[in-house]
């Protein structure tokens, strides 16, 4: 049986690659959510709209790295 790249996507492994894929992708916003960022907003949005371009990804991984503002009550 000869393998060809379609195995990959269509396969028995396909939905666990494209979940991984979009988990990996979405990472930024699911730290800034997870640590309640007070941009985690902006964050998703950044993620959402550049994040394929690799560049927006590695910012939005960073600025939701940053030091989160404490809530004033």
């Amino acid at each position: 049986m000869m393998w060809n790249h379609y195995d990959i996507y269509y396969g028995p492994m396909g939905p666990f690659i494209s979940t991984l894929g979009l988990v990996l992708y979405f990472l930024p916003s699911f730290i800034a959510f997870y640590r309640r960022h007070h941009n985690r907003y902006a964050i998703f949005m950044l993620n959402l709209l550049l994040g394929w371009s690799g560049l927006g990804w590695i910012i939005a991984l960073i600025w939701s790295l940053t030091m989160v503002q404490k809530q004033q009550s």
